[in-house]
């Protein structure tokens, strides 16, 4: 019988149709939405605040929950039961960026007879999104198919470090969140080194921390790319102005020298997925327009002001 999988996490979801297991998709978290066509599948969670609000009023919101004790998604352990699956994926990473597995332990606890397995990722290098395509192909029965796309992933960050091993690295300030301010963590800092920059201000391999204002204008990084966690680059664009109106804004070197990037993080920086060796290849882009043609240009980044 084939296996029954239920995704509550992005990344995965694309780790699963990346391995040629759509088919056995049944359920998606609201946040699943590639390849496109996973769209169809029932959505099993839904956000508990308004994710269409301010980046500050989402920041007020989200942590509200958290200081009450309380669960920024809901799960619906009902609409998974009715899906019967074998396989239950999540995350451990973040309870504010995807639903957790402390959410999905609690939608499964009240579940008589037989549970389905729970996998839970929770990637913070570069490696560790490899590792977990390899476990999911695993529990999948897929470990040879596992292998061979982990593979051909590293060989494609492996010939974008090869071309930028010799090249100057200028300093390069990630922002995860617009208002208030956050640096990027996580495979973030790796991420930059690859493509040819040094990043400041970001925790490599850890969470990502909150920035105050001037850290950022001591810093005055070469480059700065701004892709808030969940939105896309019109949101982004759209929400950009709580960063250009700050008092030294217009003083930063990155500004002065044109050199500030707006990203999808969303689809890409911050989905640990396959489709994390495309953000890898846009920030090469962004900090090295001699070497890379920009491809993604226009599509998932652009210049500030474009």
């Amino acid at each position: 019988m084939k296996q029954r999988i239920v995704s509550l996490l992005a990344s995965a979801t694309e780790i699963v149709c990346a391995l040629g297991l759509e088919d056995r998709l049944v359920g998606r978290s609201h946040e699943c939405d590639f390849p496109p066509s996973v769209r169809r599948l029932p959505q099993v969670t839904a956000p508990k605040i308004d994710v269409d609000a301010s980046s500050r009023e989402i920041d007020g919101a989200v942590k509200g929950l958290v200081e009450a004790g309380l669960s920024v998604y809901h799960v619906d352990a009902e609409a998974i039961r009715s899906l019967q699956p074998d396989l239950v994926v999540t995350q451990a990473q973040c309870e504010v960026c995807a639903v957790s597995l402390a959410d999905v332990e609690s939608a499964l606890r009240e579940w008589t007879g037989s549970r389905p397995s729970v996998v839970s990722l929770e990637p913070s290098r570069l490696d560790d999104i490899w590792e977990d395509v390899q476990r999911v192909a695993d529990v999948a029965g897929k470990a040879g198919a596992g292998r061979e796309l982990a593979e051909r992933l590293r060989a494609r960050v492996r010939d974008v470090a090869g071309r930028t091993a010799s090249l100057d690295r200028p300093s390069t300030a990630c922002i995860e969140w617009i208002d208030p301010p956050m640096a990027a963590g996580h495979w973030i800092p790796e991420l930059v080194e690859v493509a040819g920059g040094h990043c400041v201000l970001g925790v490599d391999g850890g969470p990502a921390p909150w920035l105050e204002w001037p850290e950022l204008v001591d810093a005055d990084p070469e480059v700065i790319v701004v892709f808030p966690c969940g939105f896309d680059l019109e949101r982004t664009r759209a929400e950009i102005d709580a960063l250009t109106t700050r008092a030294d804004w217009s003083g930063l070197r990155a500004v002065r020298d044109r050199r500030v990037y707006l990203a999808d993080g969303n689809s890409f920086f911050n989905r640990s997925g396959p489709r994390i060796v495309e953000s890898i290849e846009m920030m090469a882009e962004m900090l090295h327009p001699e070497r890379f043609e920009p491809h993604n240009r226009g599509s998932a980044w652009e210049p500030l002001g474009a």
